[in-house]
């Protein structure tokens, strides 16, 4: 697995910013658009009397026993992400079939309960995963973006063993493996002023809008007076679902300290300038089980990974090789399709612990 950051996008940030904002899907880089992704919604009714919305990729030719690839979003992400499209497209490509649940409150509608989700919320990847797996011939193909890739990587660990019949493979892409590390580096500097205020702009006004739902769930002057990750995790994401504080929050959901439990076939994927992840803080072949791949190449940026020439690039080298990855190990009995043109190349950081 190879990647190298194109010559015009220099570092971390612009790694970043620009695939989300203008990478192209082709596999060439070319400025016609590709062809538009049709997605085909489920309501579930959660056990607790809530609902989640599940995303199934339509516009695909699946020849028959085609795996199935999951895909669990990032924080405020949606199966309208720029990732959630690459990775429908690669599977488009290959005639896999696909979903995309969306964590509660995510999917455009407000969820029911007082309850919304957080960066290590395993029980419900698990409750996801058992019912996808029931559509499958065989074992999920399970991808995990950012936030839903620590909370991927905290199932995989929970479960052990166990989780085989589920998951064949599972993958964490730019996951921030360790919250407090990650929540301090988002917190500070040019960070703060970009990405928190993003994702405060969307999260906020998303939790008053519970607290409409639900008086008195929690201190609603507070919450709008908060300005960082931290504030609000400490007033909503933690009292919310169980935890003391952000402190008690950022430590208990962090899935790098349960690496070592993890005995499926996992690939973790982190670029080592990714702006919300300290390159200090990820995981090490110390930190990880003998079925845990690392792959940590110098550029990326957060869920970047744009290839090219020259500008727009495009975004389908990370989905193609992730992808490719998930075929061998995950016992695919159809060969690896071949790569996108064009994919650049360097050397994997680190490989099997």
């Amino acid at each position: 697995m190879k990647y190298v950051a194109p010559w015009w996008l220099p570092e971390g940030h612009t790694q970043t910013i620009w695939p989300a904002l203008w990478g192209r899907r082709s596999p060439t880089g070319l400025r016609r658009p590709s062809p538009p992704i049709a997605w085909q919604r489920e309501r579930w009714d959660t056990p607790d009397g809530d609902f989640i919305d599940v995303d199934f990729l339509q516009d695909t030719c699946a020849w028959e026993g085609a795996p199935w690839l999951v895909l669990f979003h990032g924080l405020e992400g949606s199966s309208a992400s720029h990732y959630a499209l690459s990775f429908a497209d690669e599977a488009r490509r290959r005639g896999w079939r696909m979903a995309v649940p969306h964590f509660r409150g995510c999917s455009g509608e407000l969820n029911r309960g007082p309850r919304a989700y957080h960066s290590g919320d395993h029980m419900e990847i698990n409750w996801v995963l058992r019912r996808l797996r029931q559509r499958s011939t065989q074992p999920l193909r399970v991808v995990g973006i950012s936030l839903g890739g620590n909370a991927l990587m905290c199932w995989a660990a929970e479960h052990g063993p166990a989780a085989a019949p589920i998951a064949a493979a599972v993958c964490s892409v730019c996951s921030p493996l360790d919250l407090a590390a990650g929540g301090a580096a988002i917190g500070r500097g040019i960070n703060r002023q970009i990405y928190t205020r993003m994702f405060m702009a969307s999260m906020v006004p998303k939790a008053l809008r519970k607290l409409q739902q639900h008086p008195g769930l929690f201190d609603g002057e507070r919450l709008a007076a908060a300005r960082d990750l931290y504030e609000f995790d400490n007033i909503f994401t933690a009292p919310l679902h169980g935890f003391a504080d952000t402190e008690d929050y950022w430590a208990r959901a962090s899935a790098k300290p349960r690496l070592r439990h993890i005995a499926i076939p996992a690939l973790l994927v982190n670029a080592r300038n990714d702006p919300f992840v300290p390159a200090t803080s990820l995981p090490t072949a110390a930190d990880i089980s003998p079925t845990c791949t690392l792959w940590q190449p110098a550029g990326g940026g957060h869920v970047g990974f744009a290839v090219g020439r020259v500008p727009p690039g495009h975004v389908m080298t990370l989905p193609a090789q992730v992808c490719e990855w998930f075929a061998p190990v995950a016992g695919l009995p159809l060969p690896a399709a071949p790569r996108h043109p064009h994919a650049q190349t360097s050397e994997v950081a680190q490989a099997h612990g």
